[in-house]
């Protein structure tokens, strides 16, 4: 039994990673189900065993993605800052390089919103970085602020980057359009503080 769980788990696994290369080289669109099957070295059965569409493959890597995002060490110099303004600015800034490289942007960015759809693209965005907005906002605020001023300043945080996330895809420079927009979001958000 043991076995037949670690071989399934196996073919997942291969499946996904063969979907998540194709994807982000040849997008949705460009990668069939045969291809899948082929560059993962199984059957279009199995594939069809583990998966009910190419759509919940994609979900599946969509969610991987962001999960990575979510899971990347915090570097040294980012720990160091103690501001809430700066804090929420470098955390913008390093999801919005992170997610335009090339080997994220299609999937992510590109082809997400359209084969998901926007509610459910938003939903695995705010499941990986909702929590940690709504806190880094809540700090920002102080202590004044109610949940709901919170919620809503979080809400519009999260707008915000999924809209400089979209315009870094479809950059000609991606990092200096990241950077543009993290301090852009900076002197946005230092407005909010004090008002």
């Amino acid at each position: 039994m043991a076995r037949q769980a670690e071989r399934s788990e196996a073919t997942t696994r291969a499946i996904e990673a063969a979907a998540r290369k194709l994807f982000a080289t040849r997008g949705f669109a460009g990668t069939s189900i045969d291809d899948i099957a082929s560059r993962a070295g199984v059957a279009k059965g199995a594939v069809y065993h583990h998966f009910a569409s190419k759509e919940a493959i994609f979900e599946r890597v969509l969610e991987a993605v962001q999960a990575e995002l979510a899971a990347a060490p915090v570097p040294a110099v980012s720990r160091k800052l103690s501001d809430p303004l700066d804090v929420i600015a470098d955390s913008v800034l390093r999801y919005l390089l992170a997610a335009s490289a090339p080997e994220r942007r299609r999937i992510l960015l590109v082809d997400g919103p359209a084969v998901i759809g926007w509610q459910r693209w938003r939903e695995i965005d705010a499941k990986y970085f909702g929590a940690t907005t709504r806190a880094a906002v809540a700090a920002a605020l102080g202590e004044s602020a109610s949940p709901v001023e919170i919620d809503a300043a979080a809400h519009l945080l999260l707008g915000a980057c999924g809209e400089a996330a979209l315009i870094c895809a479809s950059s000609d420079n991606p990092r200096k359009t990241a950077r543009t927009h993290a301090a852009a979001l900076r002197r946005m958000i230092a407005g909010l503080v004090l008002t």
